[in-house]
């Protein structure tokens, strides 16, 4: 009780929503050992089939399946452009295209997909280009050359069902993986989920927006 002629405490300033921003940065910087974390655009040059990239939305953002792009010479090194199908500039052909995500495990491409990049729309100078524009969709693509890391068992691009992964639950080819290596049977959310040839369930570290939690190892 305050005595007369005192003055009342101040309240203590609650530390709650600050530490909900902390868990929330530390929950996003978590990492797994499992498919590839496909970063924004600000990533790897999309010559490496773990990483996107980003494309300015010069189709006014009409994105299909079937267009086609490739590196822009003007966004180096990871910007990316629309191209016709049968110009010398088109590297990737669209398989699908799927809403922008600020989630990057939320975003699963069809297997056989070799790059994924993340299309902005572009308004203004050159300035707003190289910031990076307004995210409006991502395209799951496919290498125009004969090159296909993202193919089931090629070791590259996301995890897909007829991948390879090592012991450690990483990623490898199937055409290195040893005895100690592990086919994909399954990718799941509960172990009971897995299918009966699975002689090892992987369970993985929590990722925000990944649709599995499980890896079902079979033998190679």
């Amino acid at each position: 009780m305050t005595q007369p002629g005192t003055t009342p405490p101040r309240p203590r300033r609650a530390a709650g929503c600050l530490q909900s921003l902390l868990v929330l940065a530390v929950i996003l910087g978590l990492g797994y050992g499992a498919s590839k974390i496909f970063g924004n655009e600000s990533s790897d040059s999309s010559s490496k089939p773990s990483s996107s990239s980003s494309a300015s939305d010069g189709k006014g953002g009409s994105w299909e399946i079937g267009d086609c792009g490739g590196p822009d010479p003007e966004n180096k090194p990871d910007g990316y452009r629309a191209f016709d199908c049968d110009e010398s500039g088109a590297t990737f052909e669209a398989l699908e295209i799927k809403s922008a995500s600020i989630l990057p495990n939320a975003i699963q491409c069809p297997a056989g997909t070799d790059l994924i990049i993340q299309v902005s729309r572009v308004f203004g100078s050159d300035d707003d280009k190289k910031s990076g524009g307004i995210p409006t969709n991502t395209v799951c693509g496919r290498n125009l050359s004969g090159d296909h890391p993202g193919d089931a068992g090629a070791g590259g691009g996301q995890l897909v069902e007829g991948d390879c992964v090592s012991a450690s639950a990483q990623e490898i080819a199937c055409a290195s993986a040893g005895s100690d290596d592990f086919k994909v049977l399954g990718l799941v959310k509960e172990k009971d989920e897995c299918p009966a040839a699975t002689t090892e369930p992987m369970q993985l570290m929590m990722a925000m927006g990944r649709p599995y939690d499980v890896i079902c190892g079979g033998k190679v």
